[in-house]
């Protein structure tokens, strides 16, 4: 859907969250790695992702008004924070959301859910509740830093506003802001001490460039840059001096908490008394605490002061720069079908359904290495758009002293490779190296129908042409699913190989595989076939070769 105009609503709201949610991954490491501030423990990449993932998956499908999309979001975001850089950009959503939807026309909300309010044009309303959340973020903050995610926020919401006044439109306004967040993060260098000494800016600043950047695509019309837009490290003063501070406090508590709005300034006050990096945010007896203490029970204690404190989560942070290797291992399959999920199961793996038109998200994952108890854990994503995902899950069960290793594996067929030969009795590394020398030796191929028309790798398609996938790229466009069946496997076995792996979808033609069987056994009668029921959507047949 082409979402570029002059006017938020629901559409622009959903797009905005997907592409921010996609880049967030793509620089999910490089901010990782800028993380020295507050507490230089490597998470604010994930933590960003794992809280803009929770606002996605609130937002509910079926048609919602502006209001109540942005609602739903801003909740989501609140609920699902993660870090002080989370908790900070749950704020920021929150309160921009809420301001926008402040301005909606009541008469108008029902039928189109857009902002159109007659007092200010879509560029001023925009720009306004940028400030507005700006201003709202460093409230929350008990001791607001400047040269912090705080400062790109105010930076960006002033050039909005600038360019919103002088008539500019509506993209043009948040290409200002993005503009004005990228300068703003490139001087956080030189305006807090801890980052001009590592040489790097700031990094929860870093994913909120990310993000305002998704916001001006998708106004614009324009794709995302092919770079994530993370400033590269820069020479640093002198030592980095990125180890933990054993004069700081020793842990990080977070809890949900139900208590009176009028009670919150006071104990955000008491809550800056027991540590630092203290953020409370949230509204409407809601909110999500976040701080960094030597003292865990009195924190939560003051909390149960005013409230109910909940999904109280603790982090010793010498318990994330030390850990020692242990055993007992997990593995994590993503399955795509119904006799896949039974495949991987089989073979002892713990399942996550996922497969075309529905990604496994981080959440899922990380229940289930919850689920599994396991202190080793390795993830099959099994799919190309999963492996960020599966990134940010290991990233985030990592800080939970979990051991955790992604196998890339691209696709269905090269997970069963890889579970086929996993060993529990190996060590953890030689498991790793195995299971990833498996998944890199199988090419893998599939077929499926058009369903409408577009540019491939291998030309123009059109509704109800046969394609043949190699290796992730559409590489044949044939008339029948048998001709590209056979295309895909002269191409795979071209390369050499053994093994075909055959897997059958939910909607495979009668006398498909017996096709595949007996090309195979006339071309290359030295390779042995074996066929599986997947029960996978979208994709009749899924050929592996190892």
């Amino acid at each position: 859907m082409d979402v570029r105009g002059e006017v938020l609503t629901t559409a622009v709201l959903r797009a905005w969250a997907r592409t921010a949610l996609s880049e967030l991954g793509r620089a999910r490491v490089e901010i990782d790695e800028l993380n020295v501030y507050p507490v230089p423990d490597g998470d604010t990449g994930t933590n960003l992702y794992l809280t803009w993932e929770a606002a996605c998956d609130a937002l509910p499908a079926g048609d919602l008004t502006f209001a109540e999309a942005v609602q739903a979001f801003g909740r989501g975001a609140l609920l699902g924070a993660r870090g002080n850089s989370g908790v900070i950009t749950s704020q920021l959503v929150r309160a921009c959301g809420l301001r926008l939807a402040e301005n909606l026309p009541p008469e108008q909300e029902p039928s189109n859910g857009v902002l159109a309010d007659a007092r200010m044009s879509e560029a001023v309303a925009f720009a306004d509740a940028l400030g507005f959340a700006a201003d709202a973020a460093y409230s929350a903050v008990a001791q607001p830093v400047e040269g912090t995610m705080l400062t790109v926020a105010r930076k960006a919401a002033e050039a909005a506003l600038e360019a919103a006044n002088a008539g500019k439109s509506l993209a043009e306004v948040c290409l200002a802001a993005v503009a004005a967040a990228r300068i703003a993060l490139t001087k956080t260098t030189e305006q807090l001490e801890v980052l001009r000494r590592a040489g790097v800016v700031d990094a929860g600043g870093a994913g909120l460039v990310v993000i305002l950047g998704a916001m001006e695509s998708v106004l614009s019309g324009r794709a995302p840059a092919a770079t994530s837009g993370v400033p590269a490290r820069v020479a640093p003063v002198e030592s980095a001096g990125t180890d933990l501070d054993p004069d700081g406090p020793a842990y990080e508590v977070m809890y949900l908490l139900e208590a009176p709005d009028e009670q919150i300034g006071d104990f955000r006050k008491e809550l800056a008394g027991l540590g630092d990096s203290v953020v409370v945010v949230g509204g409407d007896e809601l909110w999500n605490v976040h701080v960094h203490t030597d003292d865990v029970g009195a924190t939560i204690e003051l909390g149960i002061g005013i409230g109910r404190p909940y999904r109280i989560r603790v982090t010793h942070f010498a318990d994330m720069a030390h850990r020692e290797p242990v055993t007992n291992r997990a593995v994590i399959a993503v399955a795509a079908g119904d006799g896949l999920a039974d495949l991987f199961e089989e073979a002892g793996a713990v399942v996550v359904r996922g497969g075309p038109g529905r990604r496994c998200s981080t959440g899922e994952l990380l229940r289930a290495i919850e689920r599994s108890g396991a202190p080793e854990i390795v993830i099959l994503p099994n799919d190309s758009d999963s492996i960020a995902v599966a990134e940010a899950a290991a990233t985030a069960a990592r800080q939970d002293g979990i051991r955790v290793a992604v196998i890339p594996t691209r696709a269905q067929v090269q997970g069963l490779a890889a579970i086929a030969v996993h060993d529990p009795e190996r060590s953890f590394d030689d498991a790793v190296v195995q299971l990833s020398a498996a998944a890199g030796q199988t090419r893998h191929g599939a077929v499926t129908i058009a369903v409408k028309d577009a540019w491939t790798m291998a030309g123009t398609c059109r509704i109800g042409d046969a394609l043949g996938v190699v290796d992730g790229d559409f590489s044949l466009i044939t008339d029948d699913l048998e001709t590209a069946a056979t295309g895909v496997v002269d191409r795979l076995l071209g390369g050499g190989g053994e093994l075909m792996t055959v897997v059958t979808g939910r909607e495979v033609e009668a006398g498909l595989v017996d096709a595949v069987v007996r090309h195979v056994r006339r071309i290359r009668r030295d390779v042995d076939v074996v066929v599986y029921d997947g029960g996978q959507e979208r994709y009749p047949l899924l050929i592996g070769v190892e």
